[in-house]
């Protein structure tokens, strides 16, 4: 059965409950988890989302994956695999209010990079949050029981954010589009 892409608007306690999260995220995986990072469309102010958080978390190595993906089964995250081959691996935890979808990356993932980018690319330019604000609400109408095309639709968007925030990041005006996605 198809699930409605739902678009809620901003909720002001997504902070507060994304620190929670983290803080109980930290407590499973210890020192194997280097970086927990807020990503996605409920880490922007005032932005509309799915009413879940995303949540990268970044190991200290590709090797703490089994070990890391194991903690989050048995604390109640449901696997969803490494779904683009990106070495990210998902774990979505629907028992959660909001729900939280988790992401295993190494260090230095790109698809983890190209997300914090964008993050920090609409924090910073309310105009270009706003755009991508209208973009969901469109293709959410569009799609409304159609997930996969409503988050592949707005992949051009995010790519060219992503590659006009990047000579300011690295200097190289490059940008891929290697499994990259956001789902809020």
């Amino acid at each position: 059965m198809a699930t409605l892409v739902e678009i809620v608007p901003y909720d002001q306690n997504w902070p507060r409950l994304f620190s929670a999260a983290e803080s109980k995220l930290r407590q499973l995986l210890g020192s194997m988890a280097v970086g927990i990072d807020h990503i996605g469309s409920t880490s922007i102010p005032a932005m509309p989302a799915k009413p879940i958080l995303d949540i990268d978390i970044t190991l200290r190595g590709l090797s703490d994956v089994p070990i890391a993906s194991a903690i989050l089964t048995s604390a109640g995250y449901q696997p969803r695999g490494n779904r683009y081959h990106d070495d990210v691996w998902a774990f979505m935890k629907h028992d959660s209010v909001p729900k939280q979808r988790v992401y295993l990356c190494p260090p230095e993932n790109e698809t983890h990079m190209r997300r914090v980018i964008f993050r920090d690319y609409l924090r910073a330019h309310a105009d270009i949050a706003e755009a991508y604000s209208s973009l969901k609400m469109q293709l959410a109408r569009r799609f409304p029981y159609d997930g996969d095309r409503y988050t592949a639709e707005k992949s051009g968007f995010i790519t060219e954010i992503v590659r006009l925030a990047q000579p300011a990041v690295s200097g190289s005006g490059a940008a891929t589009s290697t499994g990259w996605s956001t789902n809020s």
